[in-house]
């Protein structure tokens, strides 16, 4: 007997001659009809196209640009890819006149990394968003040499999204001029450009970019090696709204462009940034000349700088409005620079130096006399400046100087205890960061605490020196309330320095931070819970706590509203604070408890579960 399933068709063979009742015994199931093309099953029969896909592209193309933007036209990319990559294809002044809508105003932002940077993805976008009120920001972060967006892609992009005004091109590297010329013809109203790792963009597409897009007023070049001179001269003739300009590791790029930019467009720069650039001195003396509006300067790895041109650029006297400079890894930045550029910018506020190795505690000393602005500064391995330069320059500052940040500066030794004690006050400073300076101790700290009293900012972060009594010395006469501390990866600070700080300022302490200090015990946490009001933000990670401080916490007189609870390797933590650590959850937005080995996955997962406003680490 011959057996045929439900699903089976009849293919070949006698089984064609056959009828039913021709055969006693055998069973006929009714046929089904075929729902795959015939060509698929029966070699020799041709396969029906519908109507729709016989029309060539011309009459698709005449079709599709009749189509008002909106769910017609979204709906229609959707048929095939086929249809969409010809959707795209269509230029605005080729949509007919009768269905044209008003342009957006770019209210919408898309951003695509990695594998879901497509220029399959672009096309859908560009379709998608232009009855949605318009593309106004994109960011495309590509993987390298297997990115799949091309030039195709941001045709499609040009072609849909007019309204565009932020992009941002990263790591794409089959992207060229024609793809970044089609944009600047097709989106005019650009105002930010972010190209960063794009080889194949040269000075062909910066100057499309120039012509086409006057608004441009933000932008970025950062490794970018077909990019040279012409292409920032263009820029600087053009784009007379440039504001910010960054330039990164272009190795095409010199004096000749550098500088051209910037006596061109330094009346109306107000930030630049020059980094990893093969300049010379010549560059920085043109700043100095013609960056009459710049107000903020960020200057990094200018090996070819040398100390003349830093000099030149302060004496210049050109920089009036500059507030905030950064220095990094520049063997340019001396003494004499520094000293230059602290007389030559009356306005000068911020200054940031890292790895400036040749600025010593005189330059320091310098800088506090010429710049009489100064409000901040950040000194960053510069290993040339030492404890005597620390104190000359807080001891000659000005009355506006309110923070002063030190970051691993192996110069600093700490005071001998026998040191005469300066007779001055700092009384302007209100934060104090010292970060990782291992020569940096409790007779240092003692110096600051003489003549620093309205601190409300401390941070002393992996000091080994440190102890309780130099912080102290440090915390005893000032005069206002510590609002943030930070004794992060102070071994030798004790429950001792927490319960004075609590104590002391207990009123107006918002943030504390003990991670790492491994001599903090549930003491510490009982004297916060009875002392402090206003805590917000308490991190004992990497401590001895134990459920017993938790519990401390939660039963707090002073019904203290945590925000963030850092509770991270706190080995003696276990599943008994579960509770607890709900009820502190009521206020809790962030809460730390991973390595926390004693504290089950069931416990977390009714953290989950409760806290739902809470962001969990685990």
């Amino acid at each position: 007997m011959i057996m045929i399933g439900d699903e089976d068709f009849f293919l070949g063979g006698s089984m064609h001659n056959l009828s039913p009742g021709s055969c006693p015994g055998v069973y006929f199931p009714a046929r089904k009809r075929l729902r795959i093309a015939a060509t698929s099953v029966f070699s020799g029969f041709e396969q029906k196209q519908t109507s729709i896909d016989v029309l060539p592209d011309e009459c698709l193309f005449e079709i599709l640009r009749r189509l008002p933007s909106g769910k017609e036209r979204s709906a229609c990319a959707c048929v095939s890819k086929h249809w969409l990559n010809l959707l795209t294809s269509i230029t605005r002044n080729e949509v007919c006149e009768s269905v044209q809508d008003l342009e957006g105003e770019g209210f919408l932002s898309r951003s695509l990394d990695g594998k879901k940077a497509t220029d399959l993805r672009l096309a859908a976008v560009a379709v998608g968003t232009s009855s949605r009120g318009g593309l106004g920001k994109l960011h495309i972060r590509g993987s390298g040499f297997e990115s799949n967006v091309t030039d195709a892609g941001l045709d499609a992009i040009a072609h849909g999204c007019p309204s565009l005004r932020v992009l941002s091109l990263w790591n794409l590297p089959a992207v060229s001029d024609v793809g970044v010329s089609e944009i600047a013809r097709s989106c005019p109203m650009i105002e930010k450009l972010d190209l960063s790792r794009c080889p194949g963009i040269t000075d062909s597409g910066l100057v499309a970019i120039a012509e086409n897009c006057v608004n441009l007023s933000d932008l970025t070049i950062d490794s970018c090696s077909g990019v040279g001179n012409e292409g920032l001269r263009a820029i600087a003739r053009r784009c007379i709204n440039l504001r910010s300009i960054s330039i990164r590791s272009c190795p095409r790029i010199g004096d000749q462009g550098v500088a051209f930019l910037l006596a061109q467009a330094g009346s109306y720069l107000t930030k630049v940034k020059l980094q990893m650039l093969n300049v010379t001195g010549m560059s920085l003396a043109v700043l100095g000349h013609y960056g009459a509006a710049v107000t903020d300067l960020v200057l990094q790895g200018l090996q070819g700088v040398n100390e003349k041109g830093f000099w030149v650029m302060g004496n210049a006297k050109g920089l009036k409005k500059l507030k905030s400079l950064s220095v990094v890894s520049c063997r340019g930045m001396t003494d004499v620079g520094l000293e230059a550029v602290g007389s030559g910018c009356p306005d000068l506020k911020h200054v940031s130096l890292n790895k400036c190795l040749l600025v010593s505690g005189k330059g320091l000393v310098a800088l506090a006399k010429s710049a009489l602005s100064l409000e901040s500064l950040k000194l960053e391995e510069c290993h040339r400046i030492n404890q005597f330069g620390l104190l000359g320059f807080l001891m000659n500052a000005g009355l506006k100087l309110k923070a002063f940040s030190l970051a691993n500066c192996l110069g600093i030794r700490d005071f001998n205890a026998e040191s005469p004690l300066p007779s001055t006050s700092c009384s302007s400073l209100r934060s104090l960061s010292i970060r990782c300076c291992p020569g940096f101790g409790d007779s240092s700290l003692a110096f600051l605490g003489n003549f620093c009293h309205q601190l409300q900012d401390v941070e002393l972060c992996g000091l080994d020196g440190v102890t309780d009594a130099g912080v102290r010395e440090l915390l005893q006469r000032n005069n206002v309330g510590l609002v943030k501390v930070n004794l992060s990866g102070c071994i030798n600070v004790s429950d001792n320095t927490v319960s004075a700080v609590s104590v002391c300022h207990g009123h107006t302490l918002e943030s504390l931070n003990l991670d790492g200090c491994k001599n903090i015990t549930d003491a510490s946490l009982v004297a916060v819970a009875k002392n402090c009001y206003s805590v917000n933000d308490l991190d004992i990670s990497n401590t001895l706590v134990s459920d017993h401080g938790i519990k401390a916490l939660a039963s707090s007189p002073n019904h203290l509203n945590l925000q963030v609870l850092s509770v991270g390797g706190c080995s003696a933590i276990t599943d008994k604070s579960k509770a607890c650590i709900q009820k502190l959850g009521r206020t809790l937005l962030g809460l730390n408890i991973q390595r926390c080995g004693r504290i089950s996955s069931s416990t977390v997962d009714t953290f989950l579960e409760q806290l739902w406003r809470c962001d969990i680490l685990y």
